[in-house]
């Protein structure tokens, strides 16, 4: 018998839409870089980074660019931590750059705004049988104040989070209005609380690894997914929750 679960709780990028991290795979390949290069740069600044302070909504957006490019463009930061990453995935470690000089604009990812259709069709059954509470909890920018131009270059029409995405929930906890990002397990918690919840009485859905795992140590029960596999993700929420999210999935319910 499926376990009492009262929420489910989607990650955005890479889960509901479309992942960033296609975007930054073609930029890293267009300008000869390593495979995840710059995601480990990212990654490898911890909290501190300018990446993250965006998301908690600590960086205005006029003061990112320019601190986002900074970052990305320190190889002796940067090489030293792809060559960790290499070791762990047990990869040869490739030719690293010397020097870079990245625009903190262009590798912005511009295309993570496509539903996956997968995901999309199963929170609208969750939230159609009204059993659970479906949730976001997403590193975002919501806070975000970007002039127009940016938007249309960025494809924020309505902004980081457009209306039809909020729609889709119940609650969106964004990192950069509640000041606190995945993976540190207050903003976890923040979601459970606004929503009357226990971490083990939500079901966590996620792309990135260190992220499930804080999850995971708080109790909730957590799904991968990984580039690719949302199907096979829908199938393993589907069986969670005691319901069929893949044999009625051309049927699109409205909310």
């Amino acid at each position: 018998m499926p376990a009492a679960y009262k929420a489910v709780i989607f990650d955005i990028g890479g889960v509901v839409l479309r992942s960033p991290f296609i975007g930054i795979a073609a930029y890293e390949k267009a300008n000869g870089l390593p495979p995840n290069y710059l995601n480990c740069s990212i990654v490898g600044r911890g909290s501190q980074g300018a990446w993250q302070k965006f998301e908690r909504g600590e960086l205005p957006f006029s003061d990112f660019y320019e601190a986002f490019g900074r970052d990305l463009s320190d190889v002796t930061n940067g090489n030293e931590w792809y060559k960790v990453y290499c070791i762990r995935k047990a990869i040869p470690c490739p030719p690293l750059p010397e020097s870079l000089k990245i625009d903190g604009r262009e590798p912005m990812m511009r295309e993570a705004q496509v539903y996956d259709p997968h995901i999309r069709n199963a929170i609208l059954q969750i939230r159609a049988t009204g059993r659970w509470k479906v949730i976001a909890l997403t590193n975002n920018f919501q806070k975000a104040e970007v002039p127009d131009s940016e938007r249309q270059f960025l494809g924020w029409t309505e902004g980081a989070t457009p209306s039809h995405l909020l729609e889709l929930f119940d609650d969106f906890c964004d990192s950069s209005t509640l000041g606190m990002r995945k993976p540190e397990p207050e903003f976890y918690l923040a979601a459970c609380s606004r929503n009357n919840l226990k971490p083990h009485e939500a079901i966590f859905l996620d792309d990135i690894g260190i992220n499930l795992k804080a999850a995971k140590q708080l109790g909730m029960t957590t799904i991968h997914v990984p580039i690719g596999g949302t199907l096979e993700a829908v199938k393993q929420l589907g069986l969670a929750l005691g319901m069929d999210l893949v044999g009625s999935a051309g049927k699109q319910p409205k909310l």
